[in-house]
Order: structure tokens, then C-alpha cells, then sequence
């Protein structure tokens, strides 16, 4: 069976409503049904909670003992809290993460904030991929008493020009930015994008069209949206071998390396 990775799950529940999936041995077995060999996850309690060392230490035990094999942390980091860089040398030293996950938009702060410029440098030091989730769900949705602005990713190419060493996801990408503003980032080889949020019929093909293939992973924001959405993407897109390898599992092998 060919690998597929996965590159943008959550553990843990979603506060305002409870979803398929949220019970880490359901994600998995569904995972596991669905041909996924390895699913990066971060945590729906990275959001919302202040103790974000347990927030980690939960995820990266909740990986080892039930992940079977499949899971893999992507630990949450919140630069607008206290001891925020211990946070993340126990994503790298102490749990073995080879990523972490920022919420800026849920945390509070803006891409030009210089803490977000120096957890850039501490996380590129330590060679860790940097996931940044730019939205988390349809602003149509939001519950009434919380509406989260999308992530505006625009300061962020003159920072990743200044680090061309680090390696950057934008996850959950496309109600905050479009297909024709993703070009402003064309001259970034190690900023990628996933798929998860991407619509329209042969929407891969038309991203091929603003970004080389070998800048795009496979992410289903699951249990979030369903999971075969995300595949329906792939089959709707008139994909060679090659492409649908490249996005499904070589892209995040690459990245990971």
C-alpha cells in the first residue's frame, strides 16, 4: 500500500461541539481504514489552554501510547505567555517533536510581533518545522461570542527571507488566502501549504498552476472536516503518479528529513 501522511490532525476536543473522531482510538482506527501510515497532530487544547506544557506532555504521551504507530506531535507553542521558550525546548528536547503548531489569531497576536520573529529563530535553531494554522474553521461558523479573525500571512515572506534555513507549513490556508495572493510566496522554497481547506472542483490543479508540486502536503484538518474530503481532492484533479505521490507522502518525508 502506498504511504499517505497526513499532515494536519488534532487530539483532543473541539469546545463547542463534539466531533467523529475526537476519542484518539476512534482517529486512529479511522485513520488506520483510510490508508494513513502517519498523521501529524497537534491539539485542539493548544488553542484554549493556558498550561501549555501539559498541553504538550498530554499530546506527546497520548501519541506514544495510542498512536500505534501512526501519530506523531506537533507540539503547541504561545508566545504571548510567560516561559513560552521553555515550551518549545521541551517540544524539541524532552518529547522529540519534529514540528511545532502556532494558533497566532487564536493567541493573540499579529505575524509582525517581534516574539513571533523570535520563536521563529529559536524554532529554525533547533531545526524544527513550523506548522501556522492561519484559520481553524468557516468564520460563518464561529460560535457567537467568539468570532477569531483569520491570520493575515502577509509579513511573513520578508521573515522567512531573512531565514532561509526554516522550514514553514501554512495549514488550514485558504479562507485566509487566495490561490492568486499564494504568489507572493513563489520565491520561498521551504514554505509549504496543505490542502485541507482548498474548494472548487480541480482545486489542486489550479494550486499547481500558483506553486510547484513539491510545496504542497496532503493535510485533511481531521477530525475537524471529514476525511474524505480531503481525498476527494486528490481524485477530482487530473494528477499524474508522480504529483499524487509527491503531495500524498514524498513532500512530507522531505520535510521531515
Amino acid at each position: 500500500m502506498p504511504a499517505l501522511i497526513d499532515t494536519n490532525i488534532s487530539l483532543s476536543r473541539w469546545p463547542f461541539r463534539r466531533l467523529p473522531g475526537d476519542e484518539t482510538s476512534d482517529l486512529v482506527r479511522l485513520l488506520r481504514k483510510q490508508g494513513v501510515t502517519e498523521a501529524w497532530a497537534g491539539s485542539f487544547d493548544g488553542l484554549f489552554h493556558r498550561d501549555i506544557a501539559g498541553v504538550n506532555a498530554r499530546l506527546a504521551a497520548e501519541c506514544r501510547t495510542s498512536g500505534k504507530g501512526v501519530l506523531v506531535p506537533f507540539g503547541s507553542v504561545n508566545p504571548m505567555l510567560p516561559g513560552w521558550e521553555e515550551d518549545l525546548r521541551r517540544c524539541h528536547s524532552e518529547h522529540h517533536m519534529p514540528g511545532i503548531r502556532l494558533h497566532p489569531n487564536y493567541h493573540g497576536y499579529d505575524l509582525q510581533h517581534p516574539e513571533f520573529a523570535r520563536l521563529l529563530d529559536l524554532a529554525g535553531e533547533n531545526k524544527l518545522i513550523v506548522q501556522i494554522a492561519l484559520s481553524m474553521e468557516d468564520e460563518r461558523t464561529h460560535h457567537p461570542l467568539m468570532p477569531v479573525p483569520h491570520v493575515d500571512p502577509a509579513p511573513l515572506k520578508d521573515l522567512l527571507l531573512a531565514r532561509p534555513a526554516l522550514k514553514v507549513q501554512l495549514i488550514n490556508v485558504f479562507r485566509s488566502l487566495s490561490l492568486a495572493q499564494l504568489e507572493m510566496f513563489s520565491g520561498l522554497p521551504d514554505l509549504f501549504v496543505d490542502i485541507a481547506m482548498l474548494e472548487g472542483v480541480g482545486g489542486i490543479e489550479e494550486l499547481l498552476e500558483k506553486i510547484p508540486v513539491n510545496r504542497i502536503l496532503f493535510g485533511s484538518h481531521f477530525p475537524f472536516f471529514h476525511f474524505q474530503s480531503a481525498l476527494l481532492k486528490l481524485d477530482e484533479s487530473d494528477l499524474g503518479w508522480f504529483q499524487r505521490e509527491a503531495i500524498t507522502s514524498q513532500n512530507a518525508i522531505t520535510l521531515k528529513k
